[in-house]
């Protein structure tokens, strides 16, 4: 049975008719996006058209058996989340139900319709502790005191957004449920541990500002050709099997965010059991704690309402806001942006909307727009500084990145990480296209690599880009000649290009090791292999033939290099060997 019972529902209005998750009601007194319950059983739904007496609602749930005459409640409010401690080691569906709520509420791990539960645990108590004084001026968003959610994050509670803020009369120390008031105002207002924000609307920051800090994730051909800012926003479009997911796993496990978000949007449901199953068993390489304490999961998979999937990504990026507004720096995975797009879609199309390119809405481009225009690095009205860094899959059809959702995506990030079957097929992981792929945050991010890694980082990466460049140029040739009828410096070049391939580009995500390179270990592998183009090109002047430059014991270790754990160590003596054995052929 579901948990709603018909005396919790009033009868507003009576459902006129049902088409899959859209459902028509008469009589029903709602604005643009507010929350309605549909039907006997209470199935959540939001308006998203009005028209005369007819209002048009998506149903967050399944819609069979649910038919015409049935009432339909008005909340009078839009869609919210609850926001406050409690949300860290948090599974969610795509409306912030907490599921592990759910399943013990059902007693089952299947979900009846209609069942319900709040954001955070509301009868939980968490030890407050004040950091005003009776007294203190506080304004919106101001921190008043903190609580420790994990053995990672720090909670900050806050003077919600909407609050006018005063002088502070009353504070309280000590456990607290988080719909207990901690601190009061004179004029009134009562400050909890417990916000509701509407999942449409960005919360307030005061300034929006120029990222110059990358988001480091590990992955040496991210941050060594095509890195991303801490509030920037990147995609990662490419076909089915092709390593989207592996990738974004990579970055939630890796990225040197203090908070990860990650939505799983109508994707399979075995890939975000994989995240739910890794996750608590990984460390978080900088604190050393489980790296669930700081991570956030959203699941609508595939199965699931195709409605929710609409709304999850909202859900997840508010709430990845108000963790930014404490001062942390939010890395949100979206896995995928094109399932979200369907399920516009599909809605538009029950709507009998005009129809865009390829079925989708006119409006595609302006929600996409709406979604990564909340990413950025902000001073929060508090005065701290935060960040959302946006990371979104897409999979477009068949791998045609011409297809709209990928289109209009480019338009709006300003990282794009191009992944290529071809490359897939072959066993290059990651299947990062460098051809293909690029970043627009390269400039304003190289002072900060310059400072905290090398002073040459930008000239090695020039240069590492200026040869696999050339490759692709040779390329065309060697499949019309051969690669022997090349002049030797060519050869030699196309030898080079394939240290770069093999050992600085590819990456072995399930290696314990390999797994993860820090700046400084990427710039160590690119400076080796530079150091074997160098000396072969001397040894090549000298008149020593290609075959035996190849042919040198040392090169292979350039492919060893990131499954070192003492790889500073390794490097050097590896550049000493290729030094002393090429040298020894003339």
């Amino acid at each position: 049975m579901s948990q709603a019972t018909q005396d919790s529902v009033r009868e507003d209005g009576v459902i006129a008719s049902v088409s899959g998750p859209v459902v028509t009601a008469r009589g029903l007194d709602a604005r643009m996006n507010d929350v309605v319950y549909v039907g006997d059983e209470g199935l959540m739904g939001e308006v998203i058209e009005i028209e005369g007496d007819l209002t048009t609602i998506q149903v967050y749930e399944e819609t069979s058996g649910v038919g015409p005459g049935e009432p339909v409640e008005s909340t009078g409010e839009p869609l919210t989340v609850d926001l406050g401690p409690g949300m860290m080691d948090a599974i969610y569906d795509g409306v912030q139900r907490p599921l592990d709520v759910l399943e013990s509420k059902m007693n089952s791990a299947f979900l009846d319709r209609g069942v319900d539960a709040p954001g955070i645990d509301l009868e939980k108590e968490w030890e407050f502790e004040p950091t005003v004084s009776e007294g203190d001026e506080v304004a919106s968003g101001d921190v008043v005191g903190t609580v420790p959610e994990t053995v990672t994050i720090e909670h900050k509670v806050m003077v919600p957004p909407d609050f006018e803020g005063g002088e502070v009369v009353a504070v309280e120390e000590g456990e607290f449920s988080v719909t207990e008031t901690v601190v009061e105002l004179d004029n009134g207002e009562e400050i909890t541990m417990h916000q509701e924000w509407p999942v449409r609307q960005a919360r307030p920051a005061a300034e929006k500002k120029t990222p110059r800090e990358p988001l480091v994730s590990g992955q040496r051909i991210l941050d060594g050709l095509f890195p991303i800012a801490k509030g920037g926003t990147a995609a990662i479009p490419g076909p089915f099997g092709s390593g989207k997911t592996v990738t974004q796993h990579q970055l939630a496990k890796w990225a040197d965010a203090d908070i990860v978000v990650y939505v799983g949007c109508g994707e399979r449901g075995n890939e975000m059991t994989e995240v739910i199953e890794d996750f608590p068993e990984l460390d978080d390489p900088k604190t050393g704690n489980p790296l669930m304490a700081r991570t956030c999961l959203i699941a609508n998979t595939s199965n699931m309402p195709v409605a929710a999937r609409e709304s999850c990504i909202y859900t997840g990026i508010t709430i990845a806001e108000y963790y930014r507004d404490m001062g942390y720096d939010v890395a949100l995975m979206a896995d995928s942006t094109s399932r979200w797009a369907e399920a516009m879609r599909e809605i538009s199309s029950r709507l009998e909307e005009m129809p865009g390119e390829e079925g989708y809405p006119a409006y595609l481009a302006a929600r996409l727009s709406e979604f990564y225009e909340r990413a950025g690095y902000f001073t929060t009205v508090n005065g701290e500084e935060g960040s959302v860094s946006v990371i979104g899959a897409v999979s477009p059809p068949g791998g045609d990145f011409s297809e709209p959702v990928t289109q209009n995506t480019l338009r709006i990030v300003k990282t794009f990480w191009a992944l290529d079957a071809d490359l897939a097929e072959r066993r290059h992981f990651p299947a990062i296209n460098w051809n293909e792929s690029y970043s627009l945050y390269q400039e304003q991010l190289d002072p900060w690599f310059v400072e905290n890694v090398e002073d040459d980082w930008a000239e090695e990466r020039q240069w590492a880009v200026d040869v696999l460049d050339e490759e692709n140029e040779l390329q065309e040739i060697v499949q019309l000649v051969g690669k022997d009828a090349l002049p030797e410096d060519q050869q030699l070049t196309l030898e080079i290009a394939r240290y770069l391939r093999e050992a600085y580009l590819q990456q072995n995500a399930f290696h314990p090791t390999d797994t993860y390179c820090s700046p400084e270990k990427t710039y160590g592998i690119l400076t080796a292999i530079h150091t074997f183009n160098d000396e072969a090109f001397k040894a090549l002047e000298a008149g020593v033939p290609v075959e035996e430059i190849q042919a040198i014991e040392a090169a292979p270790r350039l492919n060893r290099i990131g499954v070192q754990e003492d790889w500073e160590a390794y490097i050097e003596d590896l550049k000493a060997e290729i030094t002393e054995q090429l040298r020894e052929l003339y």
